[in-house]
């Protein structure tokens, strides 16, 4: 792990959804499937094969390396933010497109393609901040 002292970090990516969010962080090093996958009446990832099982995402920020699963993950993600249990970002080292099409459905703010190695670097409960305004990740 990357010693970064007391200095804020910066990290460049990619947007793809437009917005602004901040929150501790939940990592994963496994794609998740929303389907299957999440509750979204309670934000909690239900897959029990999932290093994230039992965990809530509400107003958490998300970091993974993707998504799985099938298309109708996009529309459990707009269900999540209805019901005020969606993350308040995600970070995804390479998107794909049911995590993006829910990130812009539900108004989430998404960014992937990282200038660094995130899952290096970054640690669960560390406050973090996506602005996917201008294309940066903070903390």
């Amino acid at each position: 792990m990357k010693v970064y002292g007391d200095d804020p970090v910066e990290v460049k990516c990619r947007v793809i959804s437009r917005g602004r969010g901040r929150g501790p962080l939940l990592v994963s090093d496994e794609p998740l499937s929303f389907l299957g996958g999440v509750d979204p009446s309670t934000g909690e990832v239900i897959d029990r094969k999932h290093p994230l099982h039992g965990r809530s995402m509400r107003g958490k920020v998300i970091l993974i390396p993707g998504g799985k699963g099938s298309t109708v993950g996009s529309y459990v993600i707009y269900q999540m933010a209805r019901n005020g249990t969606a993350p308040a970002a995600i970070i995804c080292l390479n998107a794909e497109p049911i995590i993006a099409t829910g990130a812009i459905m539900a108004g989430i703010p998404m960014v992937d393609r990282p200038s660094e190695d995130l899952l290096g670097v970054m640690e669960d409960s560390m406050e973090v901040e996506v602005d996917a305004e201008e294309g940066k990740i903070r903390f």
